[in-house]
């Protein structure tokens, strides 16, 4: 699977126009299906786009793409009224629905893409739907809440062939292309450990599951926000932030972050899926041997052990990632006051001959010890994306599937997602009792199994040497919603 994406820049979609001898033509009177494949938009029409989460991550990502005059904004769809107010104002002439089912069904010959900026646990089924009916689809990151559900993402983006982004901006940005480049000069050598962290959660975890039941908002359809999840009674320990603690609902830290901060790991390294995961977890007690209600809130810090063979054959890449303020050792070549990553993060490569360090979005990437970056300079030998990650996309879509490339289609952020998911199992297995431990006292293992390292089987989705952790693989979704 090729893990390869240039920058589409509107110089290559111009020279693909010439390329194609239409250059000089008609474009208002040649039928849009003789320019172009499938989801082809002509330069002379809108790119008509509807966004599935109008508000906070939503409400940002639907201006960014209304920031291209090619964009019109025609749908806007939030089960939160509250959290719709700035989209619909921005966006008047936009209709606007609670269900992105109806939205969809309703509006399906007015749309040409949609992006989805909803809590994770309901990403795949508003993509998935609006990928079978053709259209193009910018998905917040992580793609999914599941693993299961970041395979068949991947494969419904081929088989509907639409254009499609994951909404890590960082995969367009300067810095990842700037740290490939100074890896590709083979001046750190082969790299066999990386170090990422962040300093998320900055939301509550490691919590009890609310039992109070507390009056639903004017404004927010609860059964709607719920979508895939089991029913439940609205507490407001669950919105409108926090819901990314809980695991019916949210991915964690690692699901939030990591779409960012192991990005050049997954994008420069010889990789692809990870066969052994390992954690650690913090325990958070509210009384005496009483831990937080794991799995269903994360914990409040944890550290993940993961093993990627490497793709060219030449051994094992072992990436440990930390979150909750957990921080790798500092690196001897490293001052006491030199920063290691940002306020968000880090991630650290560490190879044979030296190591590489760059901030969250791999940003600032930068050899150590510093001084090496004084004497050393790489030439630019990466297309960069100077019109940015919603942009690309938006470009991509007027050109039509196949003709334009993203920095994060699912061919690509589908594989990253099962990577970083595979971390999450983990987590969630950690207090699964053991079918195979000592019964017999509360310390044989039935209580708290401590760290298991799990072996991953990816072509099938599986752990083979621990069936409890594979319910975590694949949720049943609540009547009325599915994937196909």
């Amino acid at each position: 699977m090729s893990k390869k994406k240039t920058a589409f820049s509107n110089n290559s979609r111009r020279d693909f126009i010439k390329g194609t001898g239409l250059a000089t033509a008609g474009f208002m009177i040649v039928p849009r299906h003789v320019l172009g494949g499938p989801g082809y938009v002509a330069p002379s029409d809108k790119l008509n786009i509807a966004g599935i989460g109008a508000g906070g991550k939503g409400r940002s990502d639907i201006a960014s793409f209304a920031e291209s005059p090619n964009v019109n904004i025609v749908g806007l769809c939030d089960v939160d009224d509250r959290q719709a107010v700035e989209s619909r104002k921005s966006f008047p002439k936009a209709k606007y629905y609670a269900d992105f089912r109806t939205m969809l069904e309703n509006e399906k010959d007015n749309i040409d893409a949609v992006s989805v900026s909803t809590p994770d646990h309901n990403h795949a089924v508003a993509a998935y739907m609006a990928m079978s009916m053709g259209k193009h689809v910018y998905v917040q990151k992580p793609l999914t809440h599941d693993i299961w559900e970041a395979r068949m993402l991947t494969e419904a983006a081929k088989k509907f062939k639409v254009v499609t982004q994951m909404g890590n901006q960082g995969g367009s940005g300067d810095g990842v292309r700037k740290m490939k480049e100074l890896y590709d000069t083979g001046i750190i050598g082969d790299v066999h450990t990386v170090k990422c962290w962040t300093n998320r959660a900055i939301w509550p975890q490691a919590l009890q599951t609310p039992t109070k039941k507390d009056k639903i908002p004017k404004g927010l359809n609860w059964d709607l926000w719920l979508g895939t999840a089991e029913m439940r009674d609205y507490n407001d320990a669950y919105l409108p932030f926090d819901w990314r603690g809980w695991s019916d609902f949210g991915t964690g830290a690692l699901g939030d972050m990591a779409c960012h901060i192991m990005d050049p790991v997954y994008r420069i390294l010889p990789i692809l899926y990870p066969n052994q995961v390992e954690c650690s977890v913090s325990d958070s007690f509210k009384g005496k041997f009483e831990t937080a209600d794991y799995p269903k809130s994360f914990p409040n810090s944890s550290k993940i052990h993961l093993s990627y063979p490497r793709t060219d054959g030449k051994g094992t890449v072992k990436v440990t990632w930390m979150d909750g303020g957990l921080l790798p050792e500092r690196p001897d070549e490293m001052g006491d006051d030199e920063a290691l990553g940002n306020w968000d993060g880090g991630v650290l490569f560490i190879g044979t001959k030296g190591k590489l360090l760059a901030d969250c979005y791999g940003a600032n990437p930068r050899l150590l010890p510093l001084s090496l970056n004084e004497q050393f300079e790489v030439a630019e030998t990466i297309a960069r994306v100077p019109e940015g990650h919603y942009l690309q996309w938006v470009n991509a879509c007027m050109a039509g599937y196949g003709n334009a490339e993203t920095s994060s289609s699912f061919d690509y952020a589908g594989p990253f997602t099962e990577s970083i998911l595979i971390g999450n199992l983990a987590l969630k297995a950690y207090f699964e009792v053991d079918p195979n431990a000592d019964q017999s006292s509360f310390w044989g293992g039935s209580k708290y199994n401590g760290r298991k390292r799990l072996l991953w089987d990816a072509e099938n989705m599986r752990v083979t040497n621990f069936e409890p952790a594979n319910k975590y693989v694949k949720r049943n979704y609540r009547a009325g919603y599915s994937l196909g």
